[in-house]
């Protein structure tokens, strides 16, 4: 839970809650960890230089964690699961190679596809083997297969790997930049009825409110 006035917190979270903190401060809700909160706002103060020495890409979400700054939703997801191990949410020994396999899929060939994709990047035939994910059909075909596979990424468990994979798969099917596959679906459904889940996007959606203008 978020301890915004406890300046001796050992974790500090900084988010903007219309940003990929979300992903964050959902794997920060599941981990049960304490942690103070610092809301960066979009514009002169996410480029600011205080903020810059945290985060020199004057972007959102990052962690500073006993004076260790760790910044990326997937390696804040990996780190968190590892600090806070009573959790249960880092990989046991044969998880471990689908864990890593989708997180970093999902960190990097699937989030390439749908940016591209919103952006209108055109790939071409010819030019598929320079990108990762191939084409955006093809990223979306693997990821369902996956899906239709197990009920979580790692298999028949929850873990950290499911709070970032998840997190594309939810806002994938809420926003349109995934098809609603019925793999899809299901899954995200599964993920949306976890409590943590439920306490973090309420905490950012009350955010969210209170910063419009």
């Amino acid at each position: 839970m978020p301890l915004t006035d406890n300046v001796d917190c050992e974790l500090t979270f900084y988010t903007n809650p219309w940003s990929r903190g979300q992903i964050v401060r959902w794997m920060l809700e599941e981990t049960g960890a304490d942690y103070q909160q610092q809301i960066v706002p979009y514009g002169e103060q996410m480029k600011a230089p205080a903020f810059l020495q945290i985060n020199p890409m004057g972007k959102v979400p990052a962690i500073v964690h006993k004076s260790k700054v760790v910044t990326e939703c997937a390696a804040i997801c990996a780190y968190l699961a590892e600090c806070f191990p009573d959790a249960a949410l880092a990989p046991e020994k044969a998880e471990l190679a689908d864990y890593l396999r989708w997180l970093f899929f999902a960190a990097g060939p699937l989030e390439a596809a749908i940016v591209n994709r919103s952006l209108n990047v055109q790939v071409s035939d010819e030019q598929q083997r320079m990108v990762g994910y191939g084409s955006y059909d093809k990223a979306v075909d693997v990821l369902a297969a996956k899906l239709a596979e197990s009920d979580y990424v790692a298999g028949s468990r929850f873990t950290a790997a499911d709070v970032y994979v998840g997190s594309h798969v939810i806002w994938g099917i809420q926003f349109g930049t995934l098809p609603k596959r019925p793999e899809f679906e299901q899954y995200a459904a599964r993920l949306m009825e976890r409590a943590a889940f439920k306490t973090a996007r309420a905490i950012d959606d009350e955010l969210g409110e209170a910063m419009k203008p």
